[in-house]
């Protein structure tokens, strides 16, 4: 699985990203094209001064799969709180995407 990450205004630490790769595993296991060699997913996060302090943690995520792009966007306080909310948000995405793309019709 090939993970990209940018981090602008703050940094992950090595715990943070390994928490990161298993939560983003998480979707691996329901679609196994994650994984393959001609997927990549993006991880943006950004830590930007608003007047809402829920909302200075930015992440986007991008998953590359063949055929298709998803992206989730999520502001949060915390970088965690917004990767969960982004990976939320992909589950369903990448279980849609498997049941348009599956080689096994029902």
């Amino acid at each position: 699985m090939n993970i990209q990450h940018f981090e602008k205004g703050f940094h992950y630490s090595d715990k943070e990203l390994i928490k990161i790769a298993k939560k983003i595993g998480k979707l691996a296991t329901y679609c196994k094209k994650i994984k393959d060699d001609g997927s990549f997913i993006r991880i943006d996060a950004e830590h930007r001064e608003t007047e809402k302090k829920e909302d200075a943690m930015k992440v986007a995520m991008t998953i590359k799969l063949p055929n298709k792009v998803l992206r989730a966007e999520s502001r949060k306080t915390d970088s965690m709180e917004a990767v969960d909310r982004c990976v939320a948000k992909l589950k369903s995405q990448v279980l849609k995407y498997k049941e348009t793309h599956s080689s096994h019709k029902r």
